[in-house]
């Protein structure tokens, strides 16, 4: 991408700027000040370079004063983006303080990696033919229902694509607790907590408390991130997931895994698609199989060379 080099440089004006306005504390207001000064700027100067790797780079560069961090810069492809961003597990960021957002996402798969219709086969689940839903229900035990529990209730709020959002309005959106015994505290939060549900197509949300994110994403994920919280949980939601882990947005990545083989369905990783390299947090396996893990994203992953002869072989 041409600018690259001399964006090198902007992006260390901008770091040192950004390092200058926080020295009395992160505020928001002093982000929004350095993005709208050195945005159309940068874009005037580089217009090959698209809009939003300049925005991106900007958010980082805030951000990596606020955690502390060299905004060290790294490149993959064409995008631009900043590496060695993520704080610790053990200890979120500090603003103001207060303890800001983390993104976390929570997913039931079974052993062949399927996602769709896990809980029941409603109509929209038999897309593509689909014909085998419902097969989570009842499988996991008492700890795993209570951690699923717990994981809900620490939620600070919620984020869904528009296909999730609408499976959980039509289901949890109109359920009472006498409902649904033993998943009060599921039902108790969704109804409770904000919701914001990624979509352009969506017009009238309709479940109370929801608000629709329609321009852009990363800007918006970026801001609710920021504030003061525990939790922004996404839950399902397969496409705006595996699009949160691309654009480096997703702090823990939760896997429960259903023991069962389907052969059939949408899967959370497809064929092809990005690689991610994972850390373990936490793992633990319940008296039925199911198995909880919890990572971390932790970049590209190592592979073996490429080139050269095969080391594995031996000649006789």
């Amino acid at each position: 991408m041409a600018g690259n080099a001399s964006l090198d440089v902007e992006y260390d004006r901008a770091f040192n700027q950004a390092r200058r306005y926080f020295e009395g504390g992160p505020y928001e207001k002093d982000q929004q000040r350095l993005l709208a000064e050195r945005l159309a700027g940068w874009q005037e100067k580089y217009p090959d370079v698209h809009p939003g790797a300049c925005r991106r780079l900007l958010f980082q560069a805030c951000r990596n004063v606020i955690r502390g961090n060299s905004g060290r810069r790294c490149r993959i492809g064409a995008v631009l983006f900043v590496a060695g961003v993520r704080p610790p597990a053990t200890g979120r960021r500090r603003r103001r303080g207060s303890a800001t957002m983390k993104l976390t996402t929570m997913t039931q798969v079974t052993i062949d990696g399927v996602m769709q219709g896990n809980g029941h086969a409603s109509d929209e689940d038999r897309r593509y033919g689909f014909e085998r839903g419902g097969w989570a229900r009842g499988k996991g035990d008492h700890e795993t229902r209570a951690f699923i529990n717990q994981t809900y209730q620490r939620a600070d709020a919620f984020l869904f694509g528009r296909r999730t959002y609408e499976l959980f309005a039509a289901s949890w959106g109109s359920l009472a607790a006498q409902d649904v015994p033993g998943w009060e505290p599921v039902m108790r939060a969704l109804n409770t907590r904000p919701k914001y549900v990624a979509s352009t197509t969506l017009t009238d949300s309709g479940w109370p408390g929801t608000t629709v994110l329609s321009g852009d994403l990363a800007t918006a994920i970026a801001d609710l991130k920021a504030k003061p919280g525990g939790e922004l949980q996404v839950h399902g939601s397969g496409v705006l997931t595996r699009w949160l882990l691309e654009h480096e947005l997703v702090d823990e990545l939760t896997l429960i895994v259903i023991p069962v083989i389907l052969g059939q369905g949408a899967r959370l990783f497809p064929q092809t698609g990005a690689d991610l390299a994972l850390e373990l947090l936490e793992s633990r396996v319940d008296s039925k199989g199911v198995t909880i893990q919890v990572f971390r994203p932790a970049g590209r992953p190592r592979y073996a060379p490429t080139e050269g002869p095969d080391r594995t072989t031996t000649r006789s």
